[in-house]
C-alpha cells in the first residue's frame, strides 16, 4: 500500500478540484469571448462528471455558477445560467444529486434510467398515473417542449393544475423518457430525448453494470486525486450498489488503473486508507514540496465537490462545513448560506452573503475568521484576504459590494 501525508493529499485535491495555479492545474482562461469561457466551464464540468444544481440564489448566484466562478476568474453568474442549451455538450441528470453531465456520460448512466422506472422516491408513480403520463408525452411530442411551470397552469385537458403533473413530469425524465432541454430562470423545460441528446449518444451501446460503475469511479477519482472507497461511492450516489463498487473497484485495482494508498497525518499517524492513481502518486509527491500562494483567494459554495464529503474535509483541511438554511435564525451559528473562503492551501473563513439586486448591492452580513491555528493565518489578515475573495465575487455577480456588518 502507498502512503500519503495530509498536507499532500490536501493540495492533490485542490489540484485535481482546479484550485490551485496554473502551472499545478488546467489553465484558467484570460478575457476571452464568451464561447470559450463556455468551453473552460464544460471543462470545469469534464474535472469532476458532474455540476450539481440547487435553487438558492441570496448570495448573488446559485451554486452551480459560483463552483464555476471559484475556478475561472473571468466567468460570471449569468453565463452559469446559460450552461444548458441546444447543442452544447452537457444533458442535465441523476449525477451527485440534479447535475450538468458532460454529454460522453449519457450511455453510461443508462442503467440508472432503467432503474428508475420505479421511482426511487415516489415508486410505481407512472403506472399508477399512466393516462397523465402518455397525454403528457402526446402533447409534449405534438405541441413542443414544456416548461415545469405549464404543469401549474390551467388546461382543457384537465390535468396540468393536478398535483402529480409535477412529478410525473420529473419521473419520465429520471426514467428517460424525457429530457430537459434547457433552464431559463432556472425553470426546466422537458423535451423527448430524440429532440435533445444527439443521436450519436443515444443509439450509443449501454455498457454493461460493472463497466459503468468502473467508468463513474475513474470519473470521481479523477475529481478527488485521493479517496476513500466511501467518497468513491458516494460521488455518483452508489451507496444502492456497495456489492457492485466493490467489484468494479477490485477489478480497476488488479488492472492497474488505482492503487490502495493510506492517509497519514503529517506526525505519521493512520488515518484512513482510501484509493489513487499512480500518477498521482507522483503529483501528491511534488506537491507536497510547494506552497500554495494565499495571494488569489476565492469563494466556495457550500455545495462544491471539494466540500460535501464532511468526514473527508475535516480529515484533509481541518475544518467542519456547516450548511444553516434549515436551522432556525435564532440558532444559526455561523449564517444562513455560508461561503467557505479558499485561501492557498486552507479554507480561513466562512461569509454569509446577501444580493440586494434592486439597489445593485451585495452585503456581507457575517464574516467568520477561522481560529489562526487553522487559517494558518493572523485574523487580520484572513479578515482582509477574506474581504477581497468578496470583492472578487461581487464584479462577478454583477453587485457592488457594501462590507456591512463584518
Amino acid at each position: 500500500m502507498e502512503w500519503i501525508a495530509t498536507r499532500a493529499a490536501r493540495r492533490l485535491a485542490l489540484a485535481r478540484a482546479g484550485l490551485l495555479k496554473p502551472a499545478w492545474t488546467a489553465p484558467s482562461p484570460g478575457p476571452v469571448p464568451v464561447s470559450r469561457r463556455f468551453a473552460a466551464a464544460h471543462g470545469v464540468i469534464r474535472r469532476f462528471g458532474y455540476l450539481q444544481l440547487d435553487t438558492v440564489a441570496v448570495a448573488g448566484a446559485r451554486s452551480h455558477s459560483i463552483v464555476l466562478m471559484s475556478r475561472l476568474p473571468h466567468f460570471r453568474a449569468e453565463e452559469a445560467e446559460a450552461l444548458l442549451r441546444h447543442g452544447e455538450p452537457l444533458f442535465e441528470y441523476w449525477g451527485h444529486e440534479a447535475s450538468w453531465l458532460p454529454i460522453e456520460l449519457y450511455p453510461v448512466f443508462g442503467w440508472r434510467r432503467k432503474r428508475n422506472r420505479l421511482h426511487p422516491w415516489w415508486g410505481d408513480i407512472l403506472g399508477a398515473h399512466r393516462a397523465m403520463a402518455d397525454d403528457m408525452l402526446r402533447r409534449i411530442r405534438d405541441e413542443g417542449p414544456l416548461r415545469a411551470g405549464d404543469f401549474e397552469g390551467r388546461s382543457e385537458g384537465g390535468w396540468w393544475n393536478h398535483k402529480p403533473a409535477k412529478r410525473v413530469a420529473v419521473a419520465l425524465w429520471s426514467a428517460g423518457d424525457l429530457a430537459i432541454r434547457e433552464r431559463r430562470g432556472f425553470q426546466r423545460t422537458f423535451d423527448l430525448p430524440e429532440r435533445v441528446i444527439a443521436a450519436r449518444w443515444r443509439e450509443a451501446p449501454e455498457p454493461a453494470l460493472g463497466d459503468a460503475l468502473k467508468s463513474l469511479l475513474r470519473k470521481a477519482l479523477d475529481g478527488h486525486g485521493w479517496a476513500t472507497s466511501s467518497t468513491l461511492a458516494q460521488t455518483f450516489r452508489l451507496r444502492r450498489l456497495q456489492p457492485e463498487v466493490r467489484r468494479a473497484v477490485a477489478e480497476l485495482a488488479e488492472a492497474g488503473e488505482i492503487v490502495a494508498c493510506g492517509l497519514k497525518s503529517e506526525n505519521g499517524d493512520r488515518l484512513a486508507t482510501g484509493w489513487i492513481r499512480p500518477a498521482d502518486v507522483e503529483l501528491a509527491s511534488r506537491l507536497s514540496r510547494v506552497r500554495p500562494s494565499v495571494e488569489a483567494p476565492v469563494l466556495l459554495s457550500p455545495f462544491d465537490p471539494l466540500l460535501w464529503d464532511r468526514r473527508r474535509l475535516s480529515q484533509l483541511f481541518d475544518f467542519n462545513m456547516t450548511v444553516e438554511i434549515f436551522k432556525p435564525p435564532a440558532t444559526r451559528e455561523f449564517g444562513y448560506y455560508c461561503l467557505p473562503v479558499l485561501a492557498g492551501e486552507s479554507l480561513v473563513a466562512r461569509v454569509d452573503l446577501k444580493a440586494d439586486r434592486a439597489r445593485g448591492v451585495l452585503r456581507a452580513l457575517s464574516l467568520h475568521p477561522e481560529p489562526p491555528a487553522v487559517a494558518g493565518l493572523p485574523r487580520a489578515e484572513t479578515r482582509a484576504l477574506s474581504l477581497r475573495a468578496v470583492r472578487r465575487f461581487a464584479r462577478q455577480v454583477g453587485l457592488r459590494f457594501s462590507p456591512g456588518r463584518p
